[in-house]
């Protein structure tokens, strides 16, 4: 607390022998983030740029990138600083403000992820129904409750942690989650502690049921059509179901971690609470730029344009 401001300050102590490390810590971290922005911009600006892409199923692709690119946004700039910064320390406001970033971006995810399985679902199971049920109305709505859903959700989980009164100030982390902040807390935490629980089985579950019921119901199409079809429906769902097992199995590493952190060595505790801010926006943009054919060829062909403007 300091005095003359009326502000709290909590102290970041999760960093591994900062002194020591200092300054490989923060070239690897800002090269991290480089190559996010620049993964994510690519491929966003590829679709941007491109017509033929302006639709339903390259509008949730841009849609997630621009998520990941939020969610990169609220955790490296801050931890680059406190890499060069003699003391590693964040207000409880400021701390509260990344947690809420963070959390939105992480169940947005899954939101945008849920979108996605209902758009590949309709493409291939419901194919001539597809430009009556994800016409660019319904694509417009589907983004706005993929982002405002867990905007609510998390604003009233960071309206309850911002009333509980703090009686330690030693984060044990690198950077600001809701539990860990709910921890140094020296209040009844029940409320918390079963919102916390409602809000994550709300957030994961009815995803996660949905988009295996989808699955189901295009591995039962694929199965009854030709060898084409069954590898046209593989180039389209395979990169969207990769990324939504990597996303579903890091997220629970998260939560456990956050929960039972004291059973385990603290360096491994924080590589566990660091991975959905590293592979995610990492993976998501390689994945689809990759994987995604129509994607894939265009950005071969923005590079061979670049490389002719060099040469000539």
């Amino acid at each position: 607390m300091d005095a003359s401001t009326n502000i709290t300050y909590l102290t970041l102590e999760g960093h591994v022998e900062l002194e020591k490390y200092r300054y490989v810590y923060f070239l690897i971290c800002l090269f991290v983030y480089i190559l996010i922005i620049s993964c994510n911009s690519v491929v966003l600006s590829v679709i941007y740029t491109n017509k033929c892409l302006h639709e339903p199923m390259y509008i949730f692709i841009a849609a997630l990138l621009c998520n990941s690119l939020c969610g990169a946004t609220a955790f490296y700039p801050k931890l680059l600083i406190d890499f060069l910064s003699e003391k590693q320390y964040v207000s409880f406001e400021g701390c509260i403000f990344q947690a809420f970033v963070i959390y939105t971006f992480g169940a947005s995810e899954f939101t945008l992820l849920t979108a996605m399985a209902y758009d590949r679902y309709v493409s291939i199971c419901k194919p001539l129904q597809y430009s009556t049920l994800v016409k660019m109305s319904t694509v417009k709505k589907l983004l706005f409750l993929c982002w405002f859903v867990p905007f609510c959700e998390h604003s009233i989980t960071m309206i309850i942690t911002s009333r509980l009164h703090l009686c330690k100030y030693k984060l044990d982390r690198i950077y600001c989650n809701n539990y860990s902040i709910v921890k140094l807390s020296c209040d009844d935490i029940s409320i918390n502690n079963i919102y916390g629980f409602f809000v994550l089985t709300v957030a994961v579950f009815p995803p996660m049921i949905f988009i295996i019921f989808t699955y189901a119901q295009i591995l039962t199409v694929c199965l009854k059509n030709s060898k084409d079809f069954r590898n046209k429906a593989l180039q389209t769902c395979f990169p969207h179901l990769f990324i939504f097992i990597t996303f579903t199995v890091t997220s629970c590493f998260e939560v456990i971690n956050s929960r039972f952190d004291n059973n385990v060595p603290h360096i491994f505790s924080m590589i566990m609470s660091v991975e959905n801010e590293i592979i995610s926006p990492l993976i998501n943009p390689v994945i689809y730029g990759f994987k995604v054919q129509d994607i894939w060829s265009r950005i071969k062909k923005m590079v061979r344009r670049k490389k002719a403007n060099i040469f000539y």
